[in-house]
């Protein structure tokens, strides 16, 4: 049986659709558990039943300290190994995303996944379009953004989620692979175009000023994570491109710029709700 992580998150809620879509046998485990899935609390080892699991897809529970995260990763390793877990299956960070202020915890989580003994596969993910689209600030009738002119090899979320299923349904296939999983590169001015609006760039200083004085309810990691985005993308430390998506899909990832602008035409309805 395969189990996907985070299954109520919205990752692992996706690749347990497109797993069920492709007619396999697969469950999900959440520290809040509906109908239908295990609990699994990566806080709480006493929890991390694995028990009959052949393939583990392992999303990453990033929302957290560094330390945090990898201790979450560290426990839920353990217990693969300790259950008789055959695959594992993590959803890393594309290469390039080494600049990023929440790399280091996905890195170190591959370090302990190949040093685990099991066989294992790494899906290095580029960073969601609709992050990207969600990310650019309404003001009047424009958006503003501290990405610049630079551009970002955007994915969408539900392509990575199917790249997951690919993979997990066969793993014995993609053992011992790493693969890149980054689109096509799209900029904020790409993305204010398809809307219809005018962008404004703003300095990194006052972007990072907005995240600490006038954003309500980030936790402390927050700020310079989604600082270290802007500026990775200002200077074009994020935009390259990778067949991997492509050929593990069998056909183009979906338009990045066109799931951008919708994330970014949501959450201004949501603003001026």
């Amino acid at each position: 049986m395969i189990l996907v992580t985070g299954a109520n998150g919205n990752l692992g809620a996706a690749t347990l659709a497109a797993l069920r879509a492709r007619g396999v046998v697969a469950t999900g485990g959440s520290r809040t558990p509906d109908g239908g899935t295990r609990r699994l609390d990566f806080d709480d080892p006493a929890s991390l039943d694995l028990a009959d699991v052949s393939t583990l897809v392992l999303i990453s529970a990033g929302y957290a300290e560094d330390d945090q995260v990898v201790g979450r990763h560290a426990a839920v390793l353990d217990a693969a190994v300790r259950d008789g877990v055959r695959h594992v299956v993590y959803t890393s960070l594309t290469g390039a995303g080494d600049h990023l202020g929440f790399a280091l915890a996905h890195r170190a989580t591959e370090r302990l996944v190949r040093a685990s003994g099991l066989p294992w596969t790494i899906l290095r993910n580029g960073l969601y379009a609709e992050l990207f689209g969600g990310l650019l600030m309404w003001a009047g009738h424009g958006v503003e953004s501290a990405f610049g002119d630079g551009a970002l090899a955007a994915v969408a979320r539900e392509d990575l989620a199917e790249a997951a299923a690919i993979v997990a349904a066969d793993p014995a296939r993609h053992g011992g692979r790493v693969y890149d999983l980054v689109g096509t590169p799209v900029t904020a001015v790409q993305v204010a175009d398809r809307l219809g609006v005018p962008h404004r760039t703003l300095s990194l200083g006052e972007y990072r000023r907005r995240l600490l004085e006038e954003t309500p309810g980030l936790l402390p990691f927050q700020p310079p994570m989604l600082a270290s985005i802007a500026t990775a993308v200002r200077h074009g430390f994020l935009d390259g491109t990778a067949p991997d998506l492509a050929e593990l899909l069998g056909r183009p990832a979906r338009d990045p710029l066109a799931t951008a602008a919708a994330a970014a035409s949501a959450a201004r309805a949501q603003a001026y709700v």
